[in-house]
């Protein structure tokens, strides 16, 4: 069946969550960090948005437990849902770590896998719009390019390491820096999630 229209409630609510996540990810990417009181600011904003993606995943919980029949499968939709938000919390709990640890100066690793993470949120946004108007053959590109992605963030996070064991000295900002390198992989992983589910959706549906 597919989605009737961009006004099919469960439409409406995966294009909440798609498009919380690209203003997210916009946020992240565009926000200048100058001092150690803007870090709180930037943290604090990507709770909001962390927030609202939860209350629309408990909106998307509650429907499907309320609904008779569902466009798509509802595990589907409920995988969809859950893994968007997987690459938000990934982004809200970096943020985090910035505060944390009082990094105001993003590296160019760092502004890099940013840039990497960012377009593909933007890529899972439009691949959420096409799914709402039933594009499914359209999709298959966007999930490919959200991969490629990925797989660039698995380079970065390769040489980012390296780079940082050979010129950090200090050990506790070897410790740092690298967690925070290895959650920006991660959040590209989720990314990778969310294109397997688009993936799947389409394979079933088309």
């Amino acid at each position: 069946m597919v989605f009737k229209s961009k006004k099919d409630k469960f439409a409406v609510m995966l294009l909440n969550i798609s498009s919380n996540l690209k203003e997210a990810s916009d946020y992240f990417a565009d926000y200048k960090l100058k001092n150690i009181s803007d870090l709180k600011i930037f943290a604090d904003t990507m709770k909001q948005y962390e927030t609202t993606g939860d209350e629309h995943i408990h909106e998307v919980i509650k429907e499907l437990n309320n609904a008779f029949i569902t466009p798509i499968e509802r595990e589907d939709i409920l995988m969809l849902a859950m893994t968007m938000d997987d690459v938000l919390d990934g982004l809200e709990h970096c943020s985090a770590l910035f505060e944390m640890y009082s990094i105001v100066n993003a590296n160019e690793y760092m502004l890099k896998f940013v840039d990497e993470i960012r377009n593909a949120a933007h890529e899972i946004d439009r691949a959420v719009d096409l799914l709402t108007v039933k594009k499914l053959n359209d999709i298959r590109p966007i999930a490919i390019k959200i991969k490629e992605h990925e797989s660039d963030c698995d380079t970065l996070h390769r040489q980012s390491v390296k780079h940082l064991f050979s010129v950090e000295k200090d050990p506790i900002r070897i410790i740092q820096y690298k967690e925070i390198y290895e959650n920006l992989e991660e959040i590209a992983d989720y990314c990778q999630s969310v294109a397997n589910t688009l993936e799947t959706i389409v394979m079933k549906n088309a």
